[in-house]
């Protein structure tokens, strides 16, 4: 597995001038990618609806079943790959997950039934790894204490291609709903060449260990992470977050399409405005954000406003108020950095790779349940014999859970405030 120009470990930094130059290189690496994602989002539902000849309500259940695919896939996955950046280094398995990505998009370009979606969610969920490969790079190369900060930037690039990408996606699906598609896996060929000649290893071999299966499953890398207790408690947060924060992706098409009639290219603006505000909260307010109220006062920040967003969403009774939501929603951008960073901290170099993999398990956990629990809670209030009618049901449901997480965070963040982070800086 060759590196790239600059020879093995080049992108060593430890948070310096080397690190944050370094990091340039994976933030265009997430932004292309994320480009890619963001434009199939606003045509999905139109494609589901002309595969199976259903209405949004009924599309929205096959939507669900897609995610908890995917998710289910993720599960298994994520380990495996997680585990095999750190034997083999963060490069190879991005390269691989970027390809992969890019026939998942051909595959779905081309698909005269709706059971070669599935086939397309499954070969993507396998290497699904881009955005919790990336995490283990930006860790290898900061400095526990920039790490809040560059994870925050990383969001930020996933902010600024999902601000952009359903803009070009709602645009390009006015010519037909497969369009973004092939556009989409231009955009991952154009990837993997970009980090093929480009990107640089993160990893030294030095910092490197073998691969176990006992550790590359979900079970093992969670019992790898119970080594650190104060890691555990917060990874659990993620559990309820993750299920609050799925509904938006979940059910923002069908939601939106059915109560306020919105077009494809309404979707794709109203995703650019989610997109923006993430994009602008990940890169000017998380640095100043912790340093005002701490990584744990973010969280409790971040977690508080989704809820708001979320009641926001339940309740619109005008298109504008959904734009109005996105505002407290996308603060959460400065909790999930801040998380990040307390839990990274706390962990040794050689296993950044697996805490990132237990994170992606966790949250795809999260995501075999929320997906199919959202989408048939907007069908059980949005069908035609639904009484009464309420499709914000499941943005209700999503800020209740938040508040959910922001308790159990306190508990957890309690123990953590007590813990050193550990000093792996090279």
């Amino acid at each position: 597995m060759s590196d790239a120009p600059g020879g093995e470990g080049s992108a060593k930094g430890g948070g310096g001038s080397g690190g944050g130059h370094a990091i340039s290189f994976i933030l265009i690496t997430i932004l292309i990618d994320t480009l890619g994602f963001g434009m199939i989002a606003p045509v999905m539902p139109q494609l589901i609806s002309e595969l199976t000849g259903e209405g949004f309500a009924e599309a929205a259940r096959y939507g669900g079943s897609l995610m908890f695919l995917f998710a289910l896939v993720q599960f298994f996955a994520a380990p495996i790959l997680g585990n095999l950046g750190d034997r083999f280094g963060r490069r190879p398995v991005l390269l691989i997950s970027l390809a992969a990505l890019g026939l998942d998009y051909v595959l779905i370009a081309l698909a005269p039934s709706i059971v070669w979606l599935y086939v397309g969610r499954f070969i993507s969920a396998v290497a699904s790894a881009t955005f919790a490969t990336a995490n283990a790079w930006v860790a290898d190369v900061s400095a526990p204490r920039d790490r809040a900060k560059h994870f925050g930037f990383l969001s930020a690039a996933w902010g600024l291609g999902f601000m952009v990408g359903p803009v070009i996606g709602g645009l390009l699906g006015e010519y037909g709903a497969r369009v973004p598609f092939w556009a989409a896996a231009a955009l991952a060929l154009v990837n993997v060449l970009y980090g093929f000649f480009v990107l640089p290893e993160s990893l030294p071999v030095e910092s490197r260990r073998p691969f176990a299966f006992s550790r590359a499953n979900p079970i093992g890398a969670l019992l790898q992470v119970r080594r650190h207790p104060i890691v555990l408690g917060l990874l659990l947060v993620l559990v309820p977050y993750q299920f609050a924060h799925d509904a938006n992706p979940a059910v923002w098409g069908y939601y939106t399409m059915f109560k306020f009639g919105w077009s494809v290219s309404d979707v794709g603006w109203s995703l650019f405005a989610v997109g923006a505000t993430i994009m602008l909260v990940n890169a000017l307010l998380v640095g100043p954000t912790i340093a005002k109220l701490g990584e744990k006062g973010a969280v409790f920040l971040g977690f508080g406003a989704m809820s708001l967003g979320f009641f926001v969403f339940a309740f619109a009774t005008e298109s504008w108020m959904m734009f109005a939501g996105i505002v407290p929603f996308a603060l959460v951008g400065v909790a999930s950095p801040a998380l990040r960073g307390m839990m990274s901290n706390r962990i040794p170099a050689d296993a950044q790779g697996e805490l990132q993999g237990a994170m992606s398990s966790l949250t795809s956990l999260t995501m075999i349940g929320s997906p199919v629990f959202m989408t048939e809670l907007f069908r059980a209030f949005s069908h035609e014999e639904a009484s009464p009618v309420f499709p914000g049901a499941p943005f209700l449901a999503a800020a209740l859970i938040a508040l959910m997480a922001m308790l159990i965070f306190s508990f957890a963040s309690r123990t953590a405030e007590s813990s050193a982070p550990v000093d792996i800086a090279r």
